[in-house]
């Protein structure tokens, strides 16, 4: 059975950027960048970047925005940022063109530690294809290739599980990240004016009860003259499934102060990991191996 060990934490304080972004891919690195700085300047030691951060959000513009990794102006920015700020800086996410086909895509997070380097890299799992008729029709994989592992941070606050967006509405992430020691969930994400009323805080709070760790989403601001329109309300949710720092859909900092103490404060007081009956179903933690590079794949 797999038990629930945290990894070595201590208290940290989180800034989710809800960041508006524009067509001009210079002139959102330019603010992405002042506004990490803002961030480190107001105490915050983990920084969140929204999902596709340096573009307009649309399988159209993906191509157009897409960076090599080895040779991209958002991760040497990123990068910068990060040692200037002396933060963690989860960068939202990118269009990722892949190093060796220029026709294969990703929405790629990449991870900056305070010295600047990236230290890890997640490619969004699940694919954002959806048809809700006469509301939103939005295919991702007609662009986009899906990513082939889970993704644990390991940091000098403890481990942090990541996501992008989609990912969130999978609860095996999030499991997964929870028995593996993660005392928190990070999801850039980019909810519409149909799912975002509907889920996004259900969600974040299902994620958080369910594993009574930290789950935050970072969304991009709302901009209705953009032909994706992003709901916004970046939100952190505590290990009791309560929101402690939330938003509207305008741009703005939202900060909270994550203490790894009390995800073992409510896991002692509601002992669910004891109580679980593997006897009787599975244990998804136990089909995942977590390399030392903190990628999780299926065991075989």
């Amino acid at each position: 059975m797999t038990q629930s060990v945290l990894s070595p934490a201590s208290k940290f304080k989180l800034a989710l950027i809800q960041l508006g972004g524009s067509a001009n891919k210079q002139a959102n690195l330019t603010k992405a960048r002042s506004q990490v700085l803002e961030a480190a300047k107001q105490g915050a030691n983990v920084v969140v970047l929204p999902e596709c951060f340096n573009s307009p959000y649309g399988t159209n513009f993906f191509p157009e925005y897409a960076e090599k990794l080895s040779s991209s102006p958002s991760v040497d920015m990123l990068s910068s940022v990060a040692k200037e700020a002396g933060v963690y800086l989860f960068g939202g996410s990118i269009p990722e063109r892949d190093e060796k086909d220029d026709d294969k895509l990703y929405n790629t997070l990449t991870v900056f530690d305070p010295s600047g380097k990236m230290i890890a890299t997640h490619r969004k799992v699940h694919l954002f294809d959806i048809d809700v008729p006469g509301k939103i029709r939005f295919i991702e994989s007609e662009t986009l290739s899906a990513g082939d592992s889970l993704t644990h941070v390991d940091t000098k606050y403890g481990k942090i599980g990541v996501g992008i967006c989609y990912d969130i509405r999978f609860p095996e992430l999030a499991m997964v990240a929870a028995r593996k020691g993660c005392v928190a969930m990070l999801y850039p994400g980019a909810f519409n004016l149909t799912t975002g009323p509907m889920h996004w805080e259900l969600l974040q709070r299902a994620r958080a009860m369910d594993n009574q760790m930290y789950v935050a989403a970072c969304s991009p601001a709302r901009d209705m003259t953009a032909t994706y329109h992003a709901w916004g309300h970046s939100t952190v949710v505590d290990p009791k499934g309560m929101v402690v720092a939330t938003c509207d859909e305008k741009e703005t900092i939202v900060y909270a102060d994550i203490d790894p103490e009390e995800v073992q404060s409510i896991r002692s007081s509601i002992p669910l990991y004891d109580q679980r009956r593997f006897d009787i179903y599975g244990d998804v933690a136990e089909t995942v191996v977590i390399d030392e590079n903190g990628n999780g794949v299926k065991k075989q």
